[in-house]
Order: structure tokens, then sequence, then C-alpha cells
């Protein structure tokens, strides 16, 4: 029952489609979501456009079960990576695993980690920003869909609700401003970048739209730090410990206990808590196996 009112939705929206009328309950949606699209666009490089044109489409613009229920509005499933909640619905199959999010905006966030996450995605972070139509032909390409008119359903909808002007109102000036955007990864479920040759604290704050202030706290850092080339810097603050795949860490010549929290996403108060260590403590010795989590 609940996979034919999927159905349905996505045949109303063909329908729409076809007459080139536009729905409110769409509108809406839109209306809602649009800031948190274009706010992950400026952070994961993901077109607004894409983002908003797949919410609509994979939650039925908000309505579907998995979207009331579970806050999930992308459809995205399980999966052996994820820990957090979990919902049961039918699907492809009966019974199948998705994800369950406290609020829209973690499904939000999710999705643009889902997509950087995963090397088969990876080409498309090299398309420009306003080209919706080849992340579209890219996401059906690389399997986020199994629906042979995935493409076609994305750009319909982005062109009939004018959904890339999200990317060009501030897509081509955040492009003008930033040709050469951080590329973002992904370490304990969390999105960091690399510093560069030429970076400044003023330049990564204004690309990423995060405050100064906000980066040296997300990074254990202090007033005044000078950034090196080869830096991590994280883009939210990191966790108590480190993921269930890494345990602990043997400390090899040239790190620190810094540079150990920094590779695992872990706040480096929390590192010297879980060895039972204090910051002032002398630094520990190659060899030493220190714990993760």
């Amino acid at each position: 029952m609940k996979k034919q009112i999927l159905s349905l939705l996505l045949i109303v929206c063909s329908l729409s489609l076809t007459a080139q009328t536009r729905n409110k309950q769409y509108e809406a949606y839109i209306k809602q979501y649009r800031e948190l699209a274009v706010k992950e666009m400026k952070k994961y490089h993901i077109p607004a456009s894409i983002t908003l044109a797949q919410g609509l489409l994979e939650s039925g613009a908000g309505q579907s079960m998995l979207a009331r229920k579970s806050n999930n509005h992308f459809g995205i499933k399980c999966g052996g990576d994820w820990r957090g909640k979990t919902v049961s619905h039918d699907d492809d199959a009966r019974g199948e695993c998705f994800r369950s999010y406290k609020h829209p905006e973690e499904s939000y966030e999710d999705h643009s980690k889902f997509l950087v996450n995963r090397p088969r995605y990876a080409s498309l972070f090299k398309l420009d920003i306003t080209d919706y139509k080849g992340w579209a032909r890219g996401l059906k390409k690389a399997g986020y869909a199994t629906n042979p008119r995935y493409a076609d359903q994305l750009i319909g909808i982005i062109e009939l609700y004018d959904l890339h002007k999200y990317d060009k109102k501030n897509g081509l000036k955040w492009m003008k401003e930033n040709p050469d955007p951080h590329q973002p990864y992904i370490a304990n479920g969390l999105v960091y970048i690399v510093v560069r040759a030429g970076d400044t604290w003023k330049s990564i704050s204004k690309e990423l739209d995060i405050s100064q202030s906000k980066l040296r706290e997300y990074n254990d850092l202090y007033k005044g730090y000078a950034l090196r080339v080869g830096d991590i810097l994280y883009l939210e603050k990191k966790k108590k410990k480190a993921d269930k795949e890494h345990i602990v860490h043997v400390l090899r010549s040239g790190e620190s206990m810094y540079s150990i929290a920094q590779k695992y996403g872990i706040r480096l108060k929390n590192l010297y808590k879980l060895n039972k260590m204090k910051a002032d403590d002398p630094a520990p010795k190659v060899g030493t196996i220190l714990r993760l989590r």
C-alpha cells in the first residue's frame, strides 16, 4: 500500500510536468527548504537545484511516509556504514532498511555527505555548479536510482520550478569569488578540507561561510595560529570518539596527539581523556598504542 501511494505521488508529479503546471505543494516545499539547499551547496558543492529536485521527487514534496515519519527526504537506505536510527519500509523489496532522522535538516546534511563520501559520485564534483543536467545524468549513471527516467524527472522538475536560479543567484557569484574551491572530505562522519598554499583564515571563512572563530573552535586551535599547508580543518564540531572501524592507533614518527585527533575527527581533550592523559603530560613515544574510542 505504501509503495502504491508513493507511485501515485510520482504519477502526479509526472502529470504536472507534462501539463507544465506548478503544484502548490511542490512550491511550498521549495520555499521551506531552499535556504537549506543553498547552505548545503556552499558547504559541499552540490547544486541547490539538484538537492531540491531530489528532495521533491524522493519524498513526494515531503508527503511520503518515509519523509513524514522518519524525516528521510532522499530515500537513502541504511547501508553497512550507517550507525544511526533505522526504519523498515517497503521499496524495491518488502521491509527494506532505511535511515531515520530527528529532523529534515539531518536528512539534507546526510544526503550531502552520502554523495561526497562515495567514489562513484566523485566525477560529479568536477562539474560546474550550474550544470544541473550533468549532475542529474551523473546521478542516474552512478546508480542513485533504478528508474530509467530519473535524470529526466530531475531536469523536468528543476526547469518547471526554476530551481536553477538558486544555483545561479548564489552559485555564479560564489564560483567567481572561489574559482578553485576546496574539495570536501569525510572522516568520522564529519566534513573537512585540507589547507592549501595561499589559504588564510579569512579566505577559508569567506569561501565556506563559517566564521573564523568557529573554525578555530571546531579544530582545537587558538587565535593567532598560522595555517600550514596540509592542515586538516573540520567544518563542524568533532566527536568524542572515533568511528567503530578505528579502535586504536599506534603512534608513528612525526605524529602528535593533535594530528591524531584531526586524522580521526576526535576532540583533542577527549583523546587525552580516552588515554587517561593530560594536555601537559610528556608526549607519548613512538609505538604507543592510543585508544580512539
